[in-house]
């Protein structure tokens, strides 16, 4: 009863790992899993369209993300036996929500550090998004990238971006018990092809200092996930992970058609960077995959030397607010399950929603308490971070 209570608090308070793909792996059923073992995500292959009769045959090859369980968070308590003799509810409300709260959030935080894997970015930096045009944008972003308008996709919003688009979006609700709920939750459920989600561990961007006119040097590669960049204001500028760039000329291209698109592809660091003698390699993500790429070709031309990089937001180390809208496939989580003692008296494992928690508890005879752990071991990928945007506060 206690597990099965516990689990359900937990899962009830991810406010973002409950509306990503959750894969919970059985293969640890038996014998339990570790911190380190690895599960195989396998992605469908891609392919390009033939013209003409004559067949020219592709290879079907599948790509695989690997996903690390190499997390392992739980937290520790202690009951009397005294305590045991309380309903469940009111156990609950005593030890468990305190308890699994703080453990939800915690793992909620960790998971949401696949924002800064998002390349797609709209909003002003500085300026807490309140507008339907910016979250029209952000989906716009999703509909380009192939994202399917299935019900699946879900905006996570820091407390100040919730209560300013509520305020922003108010006027567009026709239906009075939606009103109605924004009205007493001030939260809102369901808009524009979106559920809304308010989330306080929503992650921030730090900026590096650098400053100038930067420009790409040399010519990156097709597959090439580094792009060397000169002419940064100070000898040692650094840049941060989780910056975005465009560089000049380089337009993003439809995911199936290959077709060139109005805007630049936005590209994002992946690697905190220092320049040397104001010249910096920057590594990013997505790669660069030219016209010759095939089904892979994510821009219409490969950057030439000389191409201006613009960054998203200022510098001097400001920090921008990273509100999130994305596809339940952009991201997954993944649990497994971990062994359990060789007495199961006191040890209890369940797996609710793709979720596996176990709890263990022992005694103390001498003062009539029993110390108690619950666990939770987990892993996440930004699967195909392609199918989310960022939406800067």
């Amino acid at each position: 009863m206690v597990t099965n209570e516990a689990l359900r608090v937990l899962h009830g308070n991810l406010a973002f790992v409950k509306n990503v793909n959750r894969d919970y792996d059985d293969q640890f059923a038996r014998d339990g899993a570790k911190i380190g073992d690895v599960l195989r995500i396998r992605k469908p292959p891609k392919y390009t369209v033939r013209t003409g009769r004559a067949m020219q045959v592709q290879n079907s090859t599948e790509a695989y993300v690997n996903l690390p369980v190499s997390n392992q968070k739980g937290v520790d308590m202690e009951w009397t036996s005294a305590e045991f003799t309380m309903s469940v509810d009111n156990f609950s409300d005593r030890f468990l929500k305190p308890s699994m709260s703080v453990l939800a959030a915690t793992i909620d935080y960790d998971a949401l550090s696949m924002t800064l894997d998002v390349a797609n970015s709209v909003g002003t930096p500085g300026t807490t998004p309140a507008t339907y045009q910016v979250w029209g944008d952000a989906n716009a972003l999703l509909d380009d990238s192939l994202a399917p308008r299935d019900g699946n996709r879900t905006a996570v919003l820091s407390p100040a971006a919730m209560t300013r688009t509520v305020d922003g979006l108010k006027g567009l609700f026709q239906a009075g018990d939606a009103i109605a709920d924004q009205y007493r939750s001030g939260v809102m459920s369901r808009a524009i092809d979106l559920k809304w989600a308010i989330d306080q561990n929503v992650r921030n961007v730090t900026m590096g200092t650098r400053s100038g006119t930067t420009l790409v040097t040399g010519n990156p590669t097709t597959g090439s996930a580094t792009v060397n960049v000169d002419g940064l204001g100070g000898a040692t500028d650094t840049v941060k992970e989780g910056e975005v760039i465009t560089i000049g000329s380089v337009y993003a291209v439809n995911a199936e058609t290959k077709q060139t698109l109005t805007y630049l592809r936005q590209f994002v660091v992946t690697a905190d960077a220092t320049a040397v003698s104001s010249e910096v390699a920057l590594s990013i993500d997505p790669p660069f995959y030219g016209p010759t790429s095939g089904a892979l070709q994510n821009i219409d031309a490969l950057p030439i030397d000389g191409a201006a990089v613009t960054f998203y937001g200022t510098t001097s180390t400001k920090v921008y607010p990273q509100n999130l809208i994305f596809h339940k496939d952009a991201f997954t989580f993944a649990t497994a399950d971990l062994k359990m003692p060789k007495s199961a008296e006191m040890a209890s494992r369940k797996v609710l929603d793709g979720i596996s928690m176990r709890i263990w508890m022992g005694a103390d005879i001498t003062n009539d308490t029993f110390p108690t752990r619950s666990d939770v071991l987990y892993g996440y990928v930004a699967t195909y971070p392609e199918l989310a945007a960022r939406v800067w506060g």
